[in-house]
């Protein structure tokens, strides 16, 4: 392992722990509801729309009151985004006069971003008007981030015994005072490297080669911000933070590997002060944190060991570098690839289609366990709280005592609604998987055969249920029937994981509060640590193992044995 890359590697976890410290007390106080810098300017325009929309600030939401307001507010979104896209041509700001999506796209397209997905099954530079990436995508960029956010706020909050409070509420506040004043920064930060922000026509010019070649322009600044904090991912470009108008440089390159966990950690050690006790936080980070360990020093181990079948044919052997941007070394490569599946975010600085069989295994599989090692905004905590609860369940039995997490009684209708969150996704990726490798309608859409084939589909429906929006690139994926299907898979892996954590926050909302003995089971130590992220490995390992062991580890075979597709 090169020095330069161990030092990156803990110059990473350093920045993004500190800092996620610091937003994370201020997340507490403004979902607690105390007083920060930003009231003087904030909360005019908070109780403003508050009094217009006639939300009630002071009563929390039952689980049919808050999941109806989430569902109808997503899916009025949806309905909205898609008009925008499929009728682009009609809008202002098409300095290019892009033609209207088709009704497929479209579709896909809205479900992705509502969904903080961010799929793209186009090209951003050749398909999407400033009006469709601005007022379209971007601004379902923050919605997004504020829905999965406040999800987990009420799963804090029903916990620890304080109701889940009002879903539009929370959304508003994370909005305002996290998203928006985060992103303003940011984006500043962004134009000062070199990142654009214009609406201009593209420019023709001539390199000097002689070559004729067109630059797309656009707002890049302004939605690269919120792609980050917000884990979407979306890029304004096909080629995404693989762009130098999207990531000029080695600083910025930094900046937004630390933006994607910044807010998921931030989380954790609010959920340390909603708990009372900032080791219950910071035992779920430490779970995270080794859990993604092991995987980055997987992805960059089996990168570092080069390629047996490109040195039989006379290349030099080392590190592989092809599909990967040559301005970022081999650790900033395999740390944006792990840091980008470990998180829902699907923003990639290289082509993940280009990683080694077992580094491409190894990103699918943490997408593959729900995106849990530390997650989306919000989706990282509420889908790691779903192996908690389950851990703590397991470890009762064992011990021969009640079941119980903070003190509250975990009983069969908490198990229940775990159990939907973890099939549905997991039913997702397989299913459509499945179909699509027995059908023509999927086979038409490889670029590849054999192992590698299969895993470019396999890749597809688990970043779609996983709500990450990364591919193996070789899968043409603008067709009927990947559109819908992928989107039908997004739907599911969004929805069908938040509203079972919703009934849970509800339901332990209610419960009595226990006093732990001395004998009781803890979630705060390093046992319980341990025990978490064991249970989210074999978890995994049971249910995507066969489908591993027919693409990533069978590919990895075929390449050592020097066999060709």
């Amino acid at each position: 392992m090169e020095v330069l890359d161990i030092v990156l590697f803990a110059l990473f976890a350093f920045t993004v722990v500190f800092f996620g410290s610091f937003i994370g007390n201020y997340l507490y106080k403004i979902y607690d509801g105390k007083k920060t810098f930003l009231d003087p300017i904030i909360s005019p325009i908070e109780n403003m729309f508050f009094r217009i929309s006639g939300i009630n600030t002071e009563k929390s939401q039952s689980f049919k009151e808050y999941t109806l307001s989430m569902m109808v507010f997503n899916i009025f979104g949806i309905f909205i985004l898609f008009i925008i896209l499929f009728f682009q041509s009609s809008f202002l700001f098409n300095p290019q006069n892009f033609p209207n999506l088709s009704w497929h796209l479209a579709l896909n397209t809205a479900i992705s971003f509502v969904t903080n997905t961010n799929w793209q099954s186009y090209g951003g530079e050749s398909t999407m008007s400033y009006f469709s990436q601005m007022v379209g995508l971007s601004i379902h960029n923050f919605l997004s981030a504020a829905t999965g956010a406040a999800i987990a706020v009420a799963l804090m909050r029903g916990l620890t015994g304080r109701g889940i409070g009002n879903f539009y509420v929370d959304m508003t506040k994370t909005t305002l005072r996290l998203l928006l004043p985060l992103s303003i920064i940011y984006a500043i930060f962004l134009l000062s490297q070199g990142v654009i922000q214009n609406l201009s026509s593209y420019i023709d010019v001539t390199t000097i080669e002689g070559v004729k070649q067109t630059l797309a322009m656009g707002p890049v600044a302004s939605q690269e911000a919120i792609k980050m904090l917000g884990t979407n991912g979306g890029g304004f470009f096909n080629a995404n933070s693989a762009h130098p108008f999207e990531n000029p440089n080695e600083l910025t390159n930094f900046v937004q590997i630390f933006s994607i966990f910044l807010i998921p950690i931030a989380l954790l050690f609010a959920y340390g002060k909603f708990a009372g006790n900032r080791r219950e936080g910071i035992a779920i980070l430490a779970s995270m944190a080794l859990l993604f360990a092991l995987t980055l020093g997987g992805t960059y181990y089996a990168e570092s060991q080069g390629n047996s079948m490109l040195t039989s044919l006379g290349v030099a052997n080392g590190p592989s570098m092809e599909g990967k941007e040559v301005r970022f070394s081999l650790g900033a490569s395999s740390l944006f690839a792990t840091v980008t599946t470990a998180a829902s975010c699907g923003a990639v600085n290289s082509m993940h289609d280009s990683y080694s069989p077992l580094a491409g295994g190894v990103l699918m599989l943490q997408m593959m366990v729900g995106e849990v090692i530390f997650g989306g905004v919000g989706a990282g905590f509420y889908g790691m709280m779903i192996y908690a609860l389950l851990s703590m369940f397991m470890i009762g039995l064992m011990v021969g005592k009640t079941p119980m997490y903070l003190g509250k009684k975990i009983e069969a209708y908490e198990i229940k609604a775990v159990i939907i969150a973890l099939l549905l996704p997991s039913a997702a990726i397989l299913g459509f998987s499945a179909i699509a490798a027995n059908c023509a309608d999927g086979l038409a859409g490889l670029n590849n055969a054999g192992p590698h084939g299969l895993s470019e589909i396999l890749y597809a429906y688990t970043s779609a249920a996983g709500n990450n929006g990364s591919a193996f690139a070789g899968l043409t994926a603008n067709t009927p029937f990947y559109n819908v299907t992928l989107a039908i898979a997004m739907f599911i892996g969004r929805f069908g994981v938040i509203i079972p954590m919703i009934a849970i926050a509800a339901s332990m909302s209610n419960k009595k509060t226990y006093a732990l003995s001395s004998g009781s089971v803890k979630s705060d130590n390093m046992t319980f640590t341990i025990f978490l992220a064991v249970t989210v490995l074999i978890l995994g390992a049971l249910t995507f193992l066969p489908a591993l062991t027919f693409t990533a580890i069978a590919e990895h075979v075929l390449m050592l044995s020097g066999k060709l597709f």
